[in-house]
């Protein structure tokens, strides 16, 4: 930062004064002695704190380790998103400015991540990812490639949205006091990016205890190129980032463990004597008696403090309100005439599920009607009272009328949407401040995650995912709580967890300190017990169709009068209709994801990396809203290094287009490994389209491109002609015997093919492109083919160029976009033999690979290479009738191709059913980065894979 006689930009002034702000008070009292930071730590100054996922990629593409901060933010448990591929777990959607129109980009978050580090060096940004909930998610990123043989990607992430609004927890100095925003100083963090601090050679201890021990080194080097994780609040301030996450030690600094909650007796002297209480505020209920409360008789005490209300009857079968407070087996006694009745202090300090819940939960013989449930104080009586069986109190006209307008307002403001979090939100705003200070609702995180419905009840390790939290901002600060987004679990000793798995509500008048401290302790300390301690709680079930969704947590402040039974009793209601909205949104968003998922397994989210060809694409669905449409396209890797292109367009949209589309794109696949000719390939499409019926219609554009001999084959079914633009940036619209659309049957597929030059890009769309309502499609083609693309650009320029040009945000068909710059192999990186049906020959091989090997300066491989090719070859003879070719090709690795002309593929067989022979593939296998075998259009081809040497 500049010094105090340097002029600074206003922006930057302003930006220092906040964050002054931010460490002018502290929030927060000194660390226990037990969990101080030992000096050395962390370096000293000015450090940010925050909550940070750690994502772990191996070198084979899939998820490593999967943190817990990793499940909150993107809503993926580990054990689901452990051990599978990575790419198509957080998909992007890259928001684009082009023109006068947005474009959004789909990529995937880890393939976009390993694509930034590919160089070797770290990466630092923001990147907006779709999280498990459908829901997008601003999220920072420090990504670093791992260096060594193990290779692979480590991602830090953190949730950009809480760092923006409120701005980022500081530390200052070595024991890592947390500092929060004032009030005033939030909300001006928009510019709040990720960024990278210069090289640095450690790793500070609590970034160091977030890794496993085996990535801490790999990231120590890859820190000391790249720097380590940081926040760059402007152009001058940079501050370093250290996690706030519970294996790093400083839980209680982003979780606000150890905050010293203000008493009453606090609140009152910061903000004066609170201002007497009006009988027609919301949210308040009146000191004196309700409008129809009749006043004591004069023989009777005046009950000293909240009057409690006679609970309302259960209907046949119906569970009672469990109340945590007096003691359970009997009933408090009535105080006598002249003596005070005492303050209540919450009763008991335990929760006593057997005695005060489970006699009526188990089916044991239901109290009398005259038999006050366990635990409640019953109203008192006179002669004046209501008479017996009747509701009294309970239905007072004022009450009553409160209690109708309550459930009425439920009724129409909540379940407006089908979205499941907006539905949560809508309960929690209507209930706060008008009948709680507090509200939250979690629910069963695998009930919103899985397509099916759990089998068993839910018990102890039932984990549950805050969805919605709403308090009041006028009742003291609430900020220590959990966020929403949070995974907790509540055991059967809290009174969440109890009407959890009884699913039936839970009063507590005043919550004791031992239970305030079993409740701490699930959430994750005993220190967070002043959260809880001394308030009134309330946790009513929510369930709907038999089914347990999760809880909905109430919780009031000491200055208003705790909940009682008939609060419970009028909630219970309230959450039975909004539990009914609740699962109407889960399922319609179990039904959308349905059609999401198909629609995404169908359509890649990276471009393959092919030698000799760069690979972009674009697919905008008509309906941003569904996303599912019948457009496909695919880059598919053929023997030799070429590369088929596919464009394809279902007639149709929806679900129904989507699943014919994946039919199709899956036998495209099939049929491209049979290595056959655009016009067969097509063929064959066609047939498999009549046989699967009537309404599998598409057009398709097949094309095969061969970087060696630079040559290029296309066949189409009815499909919009493709343009191919020449290196001097001229375009031609390719004439293609169109055919017929796949499905229709009896039209003959003519191929052509065409010579390419290198540099020259082949442009591939749908009819939503080039399509103008209401005008020609030649129009658009015409468009397509003028100075639109400029050879000089990349594949992703250039779709963000056509898109640009060419679309516009009121069309409603889908677009699919593929454009290849095609490259091709010099000569000089492919070596080509062909050998005669002899078993000398494979002397020859192992001589003619050791020879290119030495000329391409590669002999570190020649040693597997040769073995491997021996057994190649020497399979190739002898099978082969009279022709086997062996060829090399350098790229990017060393691809070794041995064909022959026999069409049977050969198998990989048990080591144990193994004899003197057969061992070949299985010494392939071993050596081999990867490989695999494919039909050619005569005969069949064995490939390898080996990884070039670094230099």
């Amino acid at each position: 930062m500049p010094s105090s006689g340097e002029t600074a930009a206003p922006g930057a002034a302003a930006r220092r004064e906040q964050t002054e702000s931010m460490v002018a008070e502290s929030n927060s009292t000194p660390l226990p002695a037990g969990a101080e930071t030992a000096p050395g730590d962390h370096p000293t100054g000015v450090a940010a704190l925050a909550r940070l996922a750690l994502v772990v990629v191996d070198r084979a593409g899939r998820i490593a380790q999967w943190s817990r901060a990793a499940e909150e933010l993107f809503g993926h448990r580990a054990e689901a998103a452990t051990d599978r591929p990575a790419s198509g777990l957080l998909p992007a959607l890259e928001s684009r400015v082009l023109g006068r129109c947005a474009v959004r980009r789909r990529c995937d978050a880890l393939d976009t991540l390993a694509g930034l580090t590919a160089a070797g060096r770290p990466w630092a940004g923001r990147l907006t990812v779709t999280d498990r909930e459908e829901h997008q998610r601003d999220v920072l990123w420090w990504a670093y490639p791992l260096p060594g043989p193990a290779g692979g990607l480590l991602a830090l992430a953190a949730d950009a949205r809480p760092l923006r609004t409120s701005g980022p927890r500081l530390a200052l100095g070595e024991r890592l006091l947390p500092f929060a925003a004032t009030p005033g100083a939030r909300g001006g963090f928009h510019g709040l990016t990720a960024a990278l601090t210069p090289p640095a050679a450690e790793l500070p201890e609590p970034l160091a205890r977030l890794l496993p021990a085996a990535l801490r080194a790999p990231l120590r080097a890859a820190a000391a190129l790249g720097g380590l994780p940081a926040l760059r609040l402007d152009a001058t301030t940079v501050l370093p980032v250290l996690p706030s996450d519970p294996q790093a030690g400083t839980a209680h600094v982003a979780a606000g463990l150890g905050r010293r909650y203000p008493t009453p007796q606090q609140r009152a002297a910061r903000l004066g004597p609170p201002p007497q209480a009006d009988q027609s505020a919301p949210g308040r209920r009146p000191q004196g008696p309700l409008p129809a409360q009749r006043d004591p008789a004069p023989h009777e005490p005046a009950p000293h403090g909240p009057a409690r209300r006679d609970p309302a009857p259960h209907g046949p079968g119906e569970r009672p309100t469990a109340v945590v407070g007096a003691p359970p087996a009997q009933p408090a006694p009535l105080p006598a005439p002249g003596r005070e009745t005492p303050p209540s202090t919450g009763g008991g300090a335990t929760i006593e599920p057997q005695a005060a819940v489970e006699s009526s939960a188990h089916g044991l013989p239901p109290r009398r009607p005259d038999q006050a449930p366990p635990g409640a104080v019953p109203a008192p009586t006179g002669a004046g009272g209501p008479p017996s069986g009747r509701l009294g109190p309970f239905l007072t006209n004022g009450q009553a009328g409160e209690q109708l307008a309550l459930l009425n307002e439920v009724g129409g403001k909540v379940g407006t949407t089908l979205d499941l979090g907006f539905t949560a939100h809508e309960l929690c705003q209507v209930l706060v401040p008008r009948v709680a200070d507090f509200a939250c609702v979690d629910l069963v995180d695998g009930l919103i995650s899985d397509s099916e419905l759990p089998v068993s009840r839910p018990d102890d390790d039932t984990m549950l995912r805050r969805v919605a939290l709403v308090f009041n901002q006028t009742g003291g600060a609430w900020d220590h709580v959990l966020s929403e987004g949070s995974l907790v679990s509540m055991p059967r000793r809290t009174p969440p967890g109890l009407a959890l798995q009884l699913n039936q509500p839970v009063l507590v008048p005043v919550v004791s300190a031992d239970v305030a401290v079993d409740y701490a302790i699930a959430l994750g300390g005993a220190r967070l017990a002043p959260v809880v301690s001394g308030r009134s709680m309330l946790v009513v079930p929510l369930s709907a169709r038999g089914t347990v969704l999760g809880i909905l947590k109430l919780l009031r402040l000491p200055d208003r009068a705790p909940f009682d039974e008939s609060d419970a009793a009028t909630l219970k209601e309230l959450a039975v209709r909004a539990a009914l909205s609740l699962d109407n949104a889960r399922l319609h968003r179990a039904e959308a994801r349905v059609a999401t998922t198909l629609q995404r397994s169908m359509i890649p989210t990276r471009p393959p990396q092919i030698p000799g060809v760069q690979i972009a694409h674009r697919y905008l669905p008509g309906d941003p809203k569904a996303e599912v449409g019948g457009d496909w396209f695919d880059a598919i890797q053929l023997p030799g290094s070429r590369v088929a292109l596919v464009v394809g367009d279902v007639m149709g949209h929806g679900i129904h287009s989507a699943a014919a589309m994946g039919r199709f794109r899956t036998a495209m696949q099939t049929l491209a490994a049979l290595d056959l000719p655009p016009g067969q390939l097509l063929r064959h499409l066609d047939n498999l389209a009549q046989k699967l019926g009537d309404d599998h219609l598409a057009t398709c554009l097949y094309a095969v491109y061969d970087p060696i001999n630079r040559t290029c084959e296309l066949a189409s079914a009815g499909h919009v002609p493709p343009v191919l633009v020449h290196p001097d940036g001229s375009g031609e619209l390719l004439e293609i015997p169109a055919g017929a659309p796949i499905g229709v049957g009896g039209v003959p597929f003519v191929a052509k093919t065409i010579d390419v030059s290198d540099g020259s890009m082949l442009v591939l769309c749908t009819d939503g492109l080039v399509e103008v309502r209401g005008g020609d499609i030649g129009a658009g083609l015409a468009a397509l083919c003028g100075n639109l693309i400029d050879p000089q650009q990349s594949p992703e320029q250039a779709c963000d160029e056509v898109l640009r040009r060419l679309h516009s945000d009121d069309r409603k068909d889908d677009v699919a976009l593929l454009v290849a710059r095609f490259d091709g192999v010099a000569p000089s990186e492919v070596a080509t033999w062909n050998l005669t049906v002899d078993q000398r020959e494979v002397r020859r091989a192992r001589s003619l690979v050791r020879e290119q090997l030495a000329a391409w300066h590669l002999e570190a491989l020649s040693d597997t290479t040769e073995l491997l090719v021996s057994e190649l070859v020497t399979n190739a003879v002898r099978v082969a009738r009279d022709r086997v070719q062996l060829q090399l090709i350098r790229v990017d690795k060393l691809l070794v191709e041995v064909s022959d002309d026999n069409h049977n593929l050969p198998s990989l067989e048990p080591a144990e059913q193994l004899g003197e022979t057969g061992r070949g593939l299985t010494l392939v296998t071993k050596l081999a980065e990867h490989w695999g075998t494919a039909r050619k259009a005569v005969g069949k081809v064995v490939w390898f894979e080996l990884p070039l040497p670094h230099a």
